[in-house]
């Protein structure tokens, strides 16, 4: 039986394994008092050491009558925790540490210069070279190394407050110590500061005059250049005189323009009106003379007489001759007049041209003038604004130069001590109570952890578990198969194929069941064990396991599911093929889905591993359900211990549970036992193979074929156990699968 097997069959017994405490229990008591005595002696003897905490506020302690002018409260800067980090690693620095150990003189205390208390044993080990000589490394580091060991400064969490704490056998020197810390901290702000206002000052008295000087020598290049060039006038705009003549030049050039071409546009009207024929009413200049509006109100009388006389008199009278030769004349007074606006017109847009022409000329001259005057009033800008740099920076270096004077004899720092240290009166250490009730606690567990651990290794506290099988499981050899009855009729012939076999539905029909041979027992004691005779083989076309094995790896195939209609007795065929697959180097999984594990029983000698039924139950895990075959590298997975019928409510788990043992396995193969073709349908996926297992060609065998390939498998094969051996796993009979 394997370790794992046994492993299974045995379980701990609480009682037998709690019952060894009380049978052990002076040797507990005996060694938990000698350790809690050692432990008492240990804290009684022990030298009590103190510790004191000075408490430093990181804040900027400004007085509203001191800050700086043109700032504020909420001007001044805030540390953050990394901020707060940086002082703490200042407060703890070498130099502040140096500074303390000097004022207190701790190099004269054996507490901190271990080289002063040295016993007789250490100083003969220090000549006979098993221990460095503590004097060969200088006071300083000495000291300075037991006064880090002593020290802890951290920042308290979520505030700006740094705890300097220091331990020591002097309670008095475990509260003058960080006080002394936290003084010589602010002292080194203090003097950081001084050190920072001194190089402020002194940057600032040589900048100052050289800047002075050069405000002085800017302002006079620019009055200067204001004297120098008489051109640069300036209007009352602020502008240069140029630049706004210039400027009303245009303007009235665009209005002469504007005069001149409405004057000639005008014109032109009135002469093509007077070339055309056309009439003069239209033209707004014609309609606004005086002569011309009294010549129309003649012209108008004049034809209201003729109209009235055209009533009484004939057309040729002379009084009606008379009237229209005196509006013709009219007619022609009106026109004259039209002409003498038009060269009126005329001359008034040549006089507008010549005021543009000249004006243009000015312009002209302007422009060149202007053009001048904007490159001398560059010139000047950049002269004052040079000169106004010079002041405003001088003004603000003044400024700070007073700032700085002003706080040489006072200089706030970014910290202050809110609590100063107290001299301890009780020590924090040893503490009696606490080290004695812990030793005690402590021994009394582990020496009951160790009784029980002797106990349980000893295999005393073991015992069978419920069900355990110990011996191992009987072989039972596989019964000889008889010849079949063959009735008188001649029998169809059979089509003999090598590798695959024939599915064809007349030779799966019923043949008479074969009558078993009498086998006489091998195991009788004194006897000769008598040869078997050889079987007869059936004639439905099935396959051995090495053919089968040969088909699995030709095809590929990913999944081959097994169904026995004789039960457990066929179930072999899968486990054997299984078997031949991995000796060719596959990776090759077996399912059991039996009701009995009939295949997985012979391959792990027990039938108590977790399994199947277990993993679609939640008990486990894929690790846990897969075992190793004991007489091959094929894996397998058993039935399970679970409840069957709590594990067939996740029935649907199954074909997820397939499909992750496909990924990881090269061939997965799926003993059902006597399953029908709706009982393999969640099994049966991509590269599926169905194969048949059978050791009679009976009826039973042979209608379990046709309905299979009936309900959509043609491809089904047989596969026969029958005749083939491997070492731990012999040929199955009529009730057992190994």
């Amino acid at each position: 039986m394997s370790d794992q097997s046994a492993a299974a069959d045995v379980d701990v017994d609480l009682r037998q394994l709690f019952a060894s405490l009380a049978r052990n229990w002076l040797r507990i008591l005996v060694i938990t008092l000698l350790v809690t005595g050692l432990a008492f002696a240990f804290a009684w003897l022990a030298t009590p050491h103190y510790k004191a905490t000075t408490q430093l506020k990181i804040q900027l302690s400004e007085s509203a009558y001191t800050r700086p002018a043109g700032t504020n409260e909420d001007d001044k800067p805030v540390l953050d925790a990394e901020g707060v980090a940086t002082e703490v690693q200042v407060i703890s620095s070498s130099d502040i540490l140096k500074q303390v150990a000097a004022d207190l003189k701790l190099g004269d205390k054996p507490e901190f210069n271990y080289a002063l208390g040295m016993s007789p044993v250490t100083r003969l080990l220090v000549i006979a070279g098993l221990k460095s000589d503590p004097e060969e490394i200088p006071l300083e580091e000495r000291v300075l190394t037991k006064m880090r060991d002593k020290l802890n400064v951290y920042g308290v969490e979520k505030t700006r407050v740094i705890a300097v704490e220091f331990s020591s056998e002097d309670p008095q020197l475990a509260a003058d110590i960080p006080n002394a810390i936290a003084k010589a901290y602010l002292a080194y702000q203090a003097d950081a500061k001084t050190k920072s206002n001194a190089a402020a000052t002194a940057f600032l008295g040589p900048e100052i005059d050289d800047l002075q000087k050069q405000v002085r020598d800017a302002e006079a290049k620019v009055a200067a250049f204001r004297s120098a060039q008489s051109d640069l006038l300036m209007a009352g705009n602020n502008s240069v005189l140029a630049t706004q003549q210039l400027s009303e030049l245009s303007t009235e050039l665009s209005r002469v323009r504007a005069s001149r071409a409405s004057a000639e546009a005008t014109a032109e009207r009135v002469r093509q009106a007077l070339q055309n024929g056309g009439s003069l009413d239209a033209v707004p200049e014609v309609l606004s003379s005086d002569l011309i509006q009294r010549l129309r109100e003649r012209q108008i009388e004049l034809r209201t007489n003729i109209a009235d006389l055209s009533t009484t008199l004939l057309d040729n009278h002379p009084r009606l001759r008379a009237m229209r030769s005196q509006l013709a004349d009219l007619d022609g007074q009106i026109r004259n007049e039209a002409q003498k606006i038009m060269r009126g017109l005329l001359t008034q847009a040549q006089t507008a041209q010549a005021r543009e022409n000249q004006l243009i000329s000015d312009v002209n001259k302007l422009k060149a003038a202007s053009s001048r005057a904007g490159e001398e009033q560059v010139q000047l800008d950049a002269l004052q604004r040079e000169a106004n740099v010079r002041r405003q920076q001088l003004e603000s270096y003044m400024a700070s130069f007073r700032e700085v004077s002003s706080r040489k004899n006072y200089l706030p720092v970014d910290a202050s001590v809110f609590s100063e240290a107290r001299v301890p009166s009780e020590p924090y250490f040893p503490k009696l109570v606490p080290i004695v009730g812990a030793a005690f606690v402590g021994s009394l567990v582990l020496m009951s952890v160790i009784t029980l651990l002797q106990e349980l290794f000893s295999g005393r506290a073991m015992r069978p578990a419920p069900g355990a099988r110990f011996e191992r499981i009987e072989q039972v050899a596989m019964p000889a198969m008889s010849a079949p009855v063959v009735d008188p009729e001649p029998a169809p012939e059979v089509v003999e194929v090598d590798d695959q076999p024939t599915t064809v539905e007349s030779e799966l029909a019923p043949k008479p069941e074969p009558a078993p041979a009498v086998q006489e027992d091998a195991a009788i004691a004194g006897s000769e064990p008598q040869a078997e005779p050889e079987p007869v083989r059936s004639s439905l076309g099935e396959i051995d396991v090495e053919k089968a094995a040969e088909k699995l790896i030709a095809s590929g195939a990913a999944r081959a599911i097994f169904v026995s209609p004789e039960g457990d007795e066929a179930a072999a065929s899968a486990v054997l093929v299984a078997r031949e697959v991995s000796d060719a180097g596959l990776r090759v999984l077996l399912l059991d889905l039996t009701a009995s594990g009939a295949a997985s029983r012979p391959m792990l000698d027990s039938g108590l591993f977790p399994g199947i039924t277990n993993l679609l139950a939640s008990e486990a895990q894929f690790s846990d359900v897969i075992h190793a075959d004991l007489y091959s590298d094929c894996h397998v997975v058993p039935v399970g211990t679970a409840d069957p019928v709590r594990a067939m409510r996740a029935a649907d788990r199954l074909p997820i549970i397939m499909q992750s043992l496909t990924t990881a396995y090269d061939l997965v193969i799926v003993e059902c036992g006597p399953a029908d073709a709706q009982g393999i349908s969640r099994l049966v996926g991509d590269s599926t193979e169905v194969f048949m297992s059978m050791l009679q060609a009976d009826d039973e065998v042979a209608q379990a074929a046709v309905e299979l390939i009936e309900s959509g498998y043609p491809d089904l094969t047989l596969v026969t156990p029958i005749g083939h051996e491997t070492p731990g796993n012999p040929v199955p009979g009529r009730r057992s699968a190994a």
